[in-house]
């Protein structure tokens, strides 16, 4: 990394780099200073990610209510160095017996408001993701291979009668809006209790929103899941979706994930109970 660093950044290559602990599958993560991070990409498609963020975080930040990462400055060679960005003071939140916001009711209005300002920001400009915001009929496939992957492991009838439910609510239907592709514990960043940023927009697109709502049953449970449904005003065709979402993220990663990424899978499985719970299913 420093060689990387001195060679496409040399005004910063003495600076201190530390790794940062993190369960995300895109980008390795690290702190170069006191004020920056670096951003090393795992695969292609977070090389992608990374020119998506440049593209459009200038263009969302000065509208939603918590900090997102600004990048200060565009690597030369996206394949060596994502980019170099602002550094945001904050732990990871967390789920399933993990450090987390101290009160979620609070977050969850938090976070609300963060997705319905993130809506409301004109379209001009967004592009369709690959694989968010797209009918859930397009993910059956892959659901039901990861199903059947997980034999044993899990709940195979009820799972298959949820994600079965989950198809058959209606399509979005409406003008697309801004939806935060990975809206997950890992990209939530905690500071003395408090939700205080949001980070990696590299999967940030515009399309149906439903995908978003993967933190409802990833994070929040019980109360602080209605205060997070009741803030955002959504509709119950949307709700219903984003749970179908939630269960698909959740048994796709489970299997792919299974002994590369522990912390990762911990909440994955955490989110296949939530949503057997909040459907009666166990």
């Amino acid at each position: 990394m420093q060689g990387l660093l001195a060679a496409q950044f040399p005004e910063w290559a003495n600076l201190s780099i530390e790794l940062l602990p993190s369960s995300g599958t895109s980008n390795a993560i690290f702190r170069l200073g006191d004020e920056m991070s670096v951003g090393l990409p795992r695969n292609e498609s977070a090389e992608e990610g990374g020119e998506n963020e440049y593209k459009i975080i200038p263009k969302l930040a000065p509208h939603l209510p918590l900090t997102i990462p600004a990048p200060s400055q565009r690597a030369h060679q996206m394949k060596a160095i994502l980019g170099i960005g602002s550094f945001i003071l904050g732990s990871r939140a967390k789920s399933a017996d993990v450090k987390r916001p101290s009160d979620l009711r609070q977050a969850a209005n938090d976070l609300a408001n963060f997705l319905i300002a993130l809506q409301r920001i004109d379209t001009d400009g967004g592009q369709p993701a690959a694989d968010r915001g797209l009918p859930l009929q397009r993910r059956d496939d892959y659901t039901r291979q990861s199903i059947a992957a997980l034999s044993g492991q899990v709940d195979i009838e009820a799972v298959t009668k949820a994600w079965e439910m989950a198809l058959k609510v209606p399509q979005w239907n409406h003008k697309p809006v801004w939806f935060h592709g990975d809206m997950l514990p890992s990209n939530l960043l905690v500071d003395n209790g408090h939700l205080s940023a949001v980070i990696d927009f590299g999967g940030c697109a515009v399309g149906d929103p439903a995908c978003y709502l993967i933190i409802a049953w990833a994070l929040f449970s019980g109360e602080s899941r209605n205060v997070f449904r009741n803030a955002l005003s959504i509709d119950d065709e949307t709700w219903d979706r984003g749970r179908g979402w939630a269960l698909s993220w959740a048994l796709i990663y489970i299997p792919y994930y299974q002994y590369t990424n522990p912390a990762g899978v911990a909440v994955a499985r955490h989110t296949v109970d939530e949503v057997l719970n909040d459907l009666g299913l166990t």
